[in-house]
C-alpha cells in the first residue's frame, strides 16, 4: 500500500473509531458572540462528520454568553471567572482572587462530563477551564481568530497540543510546531447562503450596518447622520438595514424616518445569514467572526475598527482584508461624516467596483475552517 493510501485508511480508521466511540466535545471561550460562533461552528462540522458527538459549552453567566447560544440546542455550563487585562487595581485583585474558584469549577464540569478533547476559542473563562483540562490529562486545542491573539490564548499556547490560527500575524506568539493554520470558522447557515446566495433587488442597492456590541454608538451615529446627508437620488435608490445594539435603536430609527430612507432598524438581528444575503455593501466593526462571515458571503465592506480593542487588533484584522481587495478601512478618529457618506454613495454608485471588491472578499474567505479544525482534533486524538 502507498503511504498516502496508508494514511487515508489510518484516517478513515480513526474516523470510524471515534463515531463507534460517540466522541465527547467540550468548548470554552466567550466575552463576545463572535468568540462563541466559531465555537457553535466547530461543533456543528464535529457533529456533521461523527454523528452521535456530545457536546458541552463552558462559559461564563454574562448576557452575551447566554444570548449568543440561546438559538442553538447545545448544552451549557456556567464557571465564575474575569478578566485581568485592561482592569483597575481593585478588578484585577477580584479576578485574581477567583481563579482558584474558576480552576475547581472547571475540573468539577470536566470530570462530570468526561470530554475526550476540551477546544478553547478566547476569552478570558478559557484559561481556567483549559488549565482544568490539562491537570487531567485530557488533549487541548485552542483557536485563535485574531490577528493579534488575546491574553488567555498567548498564555495558553505553552501548554496545549495544537494552536489553530486564523490569519496571518499571530505565529509569532505561539511555538511553531503546535502551529495549524485553519482560518475562522463560519456556521452552517451562513456556509449554505455563501453557497446559494438569493438575487439581490434589481432597482435598489441594500447596505446594512453592523453596529455591533462593543462601542456600537460611534458608528451608530456616524451613519445616521451620514446616510441623510446622501444627494436625493442616491437616498432614493438606497435601502437600510441598521443592527444598532441595544441603547441606540430609537435615535437611528428617528433619524431615517426624519429622512424618508427606506430603512429597517432593530437592536439585533438573529437571523444574520438573511441580513448578509441581501446586503450590496456593509458598513461594520472589523471583529474576526463578523469578518469571516462577510467575507465567505463575499460582501464588500466598510470597516470601522473599534479604537479600543485589545492591542488594537480589530484594525489589523482589517488590514487583511483591505490588502487583499475587499474592503476599505477607516480609523474612527479620523472618520468624518461627510467623508463617509462620499465613500458609502461612490461605492453605491459604482457597480463595477462593488462587484470587484465582492469577489476579492471571497477569494480571502476560508469556507473548510471548521473541516480544517476538526481534522486538527482528530490528530491530536490520534496522537493520544
Amino acid at each position: 500500500m502507498s503511504a498516502s493510501g496508508g494514511n487515508a485508511g489510518s484516517t478513515k480508521k480513526l474516523k470510524d473509531d471515534l463515531k463507534r466511540r460517540q466522541i465527547r466535545l467540550l468548548l470554552t471561550g466567550g466575552g463576545t458572540g463572535g468568540h462563541l460562533f466559531p465555537a457553535v461552528a466547530a461543533a456543528q462540522e464535529f457533529q456533521r462528520q461523527i454523528p452521535g458527538t456530545a457536546v458541552l459549552f463552558v462559559g461564563t453567566k454574562r448576557k452575551v454568553d447566554t444570548k449568543s447560544l440561546s438559538s442553538y440546542c447545545f448544552p451549557s455550563e456556567n464557571i465564575r471567572c474575569y478578566g485581568l487585562k485592561g482592569k483597575n487595581p481593585l478588578e484585577l485583585l477580584r479576578a485574581i482572587t477567583y481563579l482558584p474558584v474558576s480552576f475547581f469549577q472547571a475540573h468539577r464540569i470536566i470530570r462530570r462530563f468526561k470530554p475526550d478533547l476540551v477546544l478553547g476559542v478566547g476569552g478570558y473563562v478559557t484559561g481556567p477551564v483549559m488549565v482544568a483540562a490539562k491537570s487531567l490529562g485530557i488533549p487541548t486545542v485552542i483557536h485563535e481568530q485574531n490577528s493579534v491573539p488575546g491574553l488567555a490564548n498567548r498564555k495558553l499556547g505553552g501548554i496545549v497540543d495544537r494552536i489553530c490560527l486564523s490569519l496571518p500575524g499571530s505565529e509569532a506568539r505561539f511555538p511553531a510546531g503546535k502551529i495549524v493554520y485553519t482560518g475562522n470558522p463560519v456556521r452552517k447557515e451562513i456556509l449554505a447562503l455563501a453557497e446559494n446566495r438569493p438575487p439581490r433587488l434589481e432597482h435598489k442597492k441594500t447596505l446594512a450596518i453592523l453596529g455591533g456590541s462593543q462601542g456600537a454608538q460611534a458608528v451608530n451615529r456616524l451613519v445616521a447622520e451620514a446616510l441623510p446627508t446622501l444627494p436625493e437620488g442616491v437616498r432614493q435608490r438606497l435601502r437600510v438595514i441598521h443592527q444598532t445594539g441595544e441603547h441606540d435603536a430609537a435615535y437611528v430609527r428617528e433619524q431615517y424616518e426624519k429622512s424618508g430612507m427606506d430603512a429597517l432598524v432593530q437592536p439585533f438581528f438573529t437571523d444574520m445569514a438573511g441580513v448578509y444575503g441581501q446586503a450590496d455593501l456593509l458598513v461594520s466593526r472589523a471583529g474576526a467572526t463578523t469578518l469571516s462571515e462577510i467575507a465567505v458571503v463575499g460582501s464588500p465592506a466598510i470597516l470601522i475598527p473599534y479604537p479600543f480593542a485589545a492591542d488594537n487588533h480589530q484594525e489589523i484584522n482589517g488590514n487583511y482584508y483591505v490588502n487583499g481587495g475587499g474592503a476599505i478601512q477607516f480609523r474612527q478618529s479620523e472618520l468624518s461624516v461627510a467623508a463617509l457618506a462620499g465613500e458609502i454613495a461612490g461605492l453605491i454608485q459604482d457597480e463595477q467596483k462593488l462587484t470587484a471588491m465582492g469577489n476579492a472578499m471571497k477569494k480571502l474567505s476560508f469556507p473548510d475552517a471548521a473541516a480544517k479544525i476538526v481534522a486538527c482534533c482528530q490528530l491530536v486524538l490520534k496522537e493520544r
